[in-house]
């Protein structure tokens, strides 16, 4: 049911004023947990509450339905922390590899175009730069100008698959980039919309909680299902 929780709400999360967006202090599993347990608790208190001006609508029968839309969020969040996580590794371990080529692409096409000073320029003005986005036009550009000069190369004996490998590389990695540097964003969609979902959520267990916690603050057995376990 999660996810239809999380599609029946999704217009709501997505009209939440920005500046009451915040992330969750406590751990989400936990607190996704304790709103469970609470929804069970409060049962047995519906009179009381209810005598004290709580919604019971509003905030305890949405309760179930913001805790699957909550949850979704957060699946929908680490799914894509794992594939940023994952990219940022394919990234550390593959773009030692792609400089180096990178480095004997460069060494190929000036040895080959070592007669020709216009070629020879393009050359160096590809070479010129620093960064892993460079290099990874690099690759294109190298790819490019010697598919552009094949007889140079050819008269060298160069394997012309190199070129092709450069180009599907250069697609291939500009992808990677792109994904491992999402790693270190805190600023996704699905960040964003993991918090939205704890907010609309938190907001009714907070009613709740300051409703049960007065009408129940001379009671301590049925205070004590108003206060966080793992807070205390």
């Amino acid at each position: 049911m999660s996810k239809e929780n999380y599609d029946q709400k999704l217009a709501v999360l997505e009209n939440l004023a920005q500046e009451a967006i915040k992330a969750p202090k406590n751990p989400i599993d936990t607190y996704l947990q304790e709103a469970e347990n609470l929804f069970v608790w409060i049962q047995e208190d519906k009179k009381a509450l209810i005598g004290t001006g709580l919604n019971w609508n509003s905030n305890v029968l949405d309760l179930p339905i913001r805790i699957g839309a909550c949850r979704y969020a957060q699946a929908l969040w680490m799914k894509e922390r794992y594939n940023q996580e994952e990219a940022a590794k394919a990234w550390k371990e593959q773009s030692p590899k792609a400089y180096a080529f990178r480095n004997d692409l460069l060494a190929d096409l000036r040895f080959a175009f070592r007669k020709r000073p216009d070629l020879l320029a393009r050359v160096r003005a590809i070479a010129d730069g620093e960064g892993d986005a460079d290099m990874i036009q690099d690759l294109m550009d190298s790819s490019v100008l010697g598919k552009a000069n094949t007889p140079e190369l050819t008269a060298i004996k160069y394997d012309l698959t190199r070129l092709d490998r450069a180009e599907q590389q250069s697609n291939e990695l500009a992808d990677l980039l792109a994904k491992a540097n999402g790693a270190t964003l805190d600023n996704s969609k699905a960040k964003e919309l993991r918090d939205r979902a704890y907010i609309h959520l938190k907001e009714a267990i907070d009613e709740i909680k300051e409703t049960g916690k007065y009408v129940f603050r001379k009671d301590p057995e049925r205070f004590k299902g108003y206060i966080s376990r793992y807070k205390r």
